[in-house]
């Protein structure tokens, strides 16, 4: 297979707040993202992808090879579609690079993948291509596919810990020798555990293999007395302060991590330095969760989940849910979320003493106990550049031209949510018991 496209549909709304600022398929679950997955596995020489319009300049920005919705690229010859909210199971992944143009890959009534000949690319527009390629698909002969159809963030995290198992086969090759192994304590299968030879592992550092493998990838640093209980993956650069990993948890590069964490994943670039839990979540890049920030997931009368969407509660058929929090948002000392927060992007969380609201808009401010509206993008901008400066990095121009879009683009989600707390809080009694604490 020589050409490759992953692709948006339009459920890929349904991902808000961590997909604000990337495709569905730049999300991690496991070790990678489904585009790293998928093209470690299914070598092509050109690669490109159909995303919404308003991430075309950031994405090119990071990915400059990629051909981002090019339809003449696509109509110069046979290009693989992938769907990027696909998560293969592990025996399907091979199978890509033989798709022939008279099948199309299905999981549900979804479209997985199908190969687009070069005269059907006309059919595909920056508005349209959900709807052709379902036409094109409809022209197929349908193969049902294993694996996930993803369909909402917490997907991601309830996936990640098989995902994290499926990945330690497909990419062996950050590997300790059988000596360093032998140095380190390991509770269960030593071949389980992989540690990267420029990692720095302190004495008195424990990894538990017995439920699944752990990676800890370069230059990562995990300070004494951290537990880390697989499946697991640490990735590069990424400094452990004693901290107690839980299966299921998948930590991207360069965040500095502390205290409590299960089953979650945090994308990179974040920091979560204190003690505090943090379970079944998703944290987007360059976030902060100030000393002993908190999240329940788990309702005390273990009930299922709803989480708010933009605002729009969603049930999520499941009794454990955290919270998701988008690129850039900081919380304060002592911030308490509640069993399915979400928050979005560029926000500030400073805490009154009880639980948080469970939706914070983008660009909003919790403080003195009330939503309210963060609209100063100067300021925010300067905040943002003075935390990436300390890794070195700073915002690019697409990134500032996409949150300035994303601004304008929820604002009536802002509003909305500002009038509920507001009209939720005029009617509360003061000593009204909260109904959604965590039992552990």
């Amino acid at each position: 297979m020589n050409r490759l496209a992953l692709f948006e549909d339009r459920s890929a709304l349904q991902f808000t707040p961590i997909a604000l600022m990337r495709p569905v398929f730049e999300l991690l679950c496991g070790q990678f993202t489904a585009r790293e997955r998928i093209l470690k596995s299914v070598p092509a020489r050109e690669w490109g992808v159909l995303i919404r319009p308003a991430l075309t300049e950031v994405y090119a920005e990071e990915f400059p090879e990629a051909r981002i919705n090019d339809a003449v690229w696509l109509s110069e010859a046979p290009t693989l579609l992938v769907n990027g909210r696909w998560l293969p199971a592990r025996q399907e992944i091979p199978h890509l690079a033989n798709v022939t143009s008279d099948t199309v890959g299905m999981i549900g009534n979804t479209v997985a993948y199908l190969l687009l000949e070069p005269e059907e690319a006309v059919l595909l527009t920056a508005e349209a291509w959900d709807d052709a390629i379902q036409k094109i698909a409809s022209t197929r002969k349908p193969v049902a596919v294993e694996g996930t159809e993803l369909q909402y963030p917490w997907d991601l995290v309830n996936q990640n810990r098989q995902q994290l198992v499926d990945d330690f086969a497909l990419a062996p090759s950050t590997q300790a020798s059988s000596d360093e192994v032998r140095n380190l304590t390991v509770v269960g299968p030593a071949e389980l555990l992989r540690v990267d030879e420029s990692a720095e592992i302190d004495p008195f550092v424990v990894f538990d293999t017995r439920q699944g493998p752990i990676v800890i990838d370069r230059d990562a640093r995990i300070q004494a007395f951290t537990r880390i209980e697989g499946p697991a993956y640490i990735g590069p650069g990424t400094q452990l302060f004693r901290a107690n990993v839980k299966a299921g948890t998948t930590a991207g590069p360069y965040c500095r991590l502390g205290g409590e964490i299960e089953e979650s994943i945090i994308h990179g670039f974040a920091n979560k330095y204190h003690d505090g839990f943090l379970g079944h979540s998703y944290i987007c890049p360059w976030v902060n969760l100030g000393a002993q920030t908190s999240n329940s997931d788990l309702k005390n009368d273990y009930s299922q989940v709803r989480v708010p969407l933009a605002g729009v509660p969603i049930d999520t058929h499941s009794v454990k849910i955290g919270c998701f929090i988008g690129d850039h948002t900081k919380t304060a000392l002592n911030s308490l979320f509640n069993t399915g927060s979400s928050v979005g992007v560029m926000s500030m969380v400073l805490p009154t003493g009880e639980l948080l609201p469970k939706h914070i808009p983008s660009f909003s401010r919790f403080w003195l106990g009330r939503i309210d509206s963060q609209i100063d993008i100067a300021d925010l901008f300067e905040l943002a550049d003075a935390s990436m400066r300390r890794r070195g990095l700073s915002l690019t121009a697409g990134q500032r031209l996409l949150l300035v879009s994303l601004l304008e683009e929820t604002i009536e989600e802002r509003e909305t949510a500002i009038r509920r707390w507001d009209q939720k809080r005029g009617t509360l009694p003061a000593a009204s018991p909260q109904p959604s604490v965590e039992r552990r």
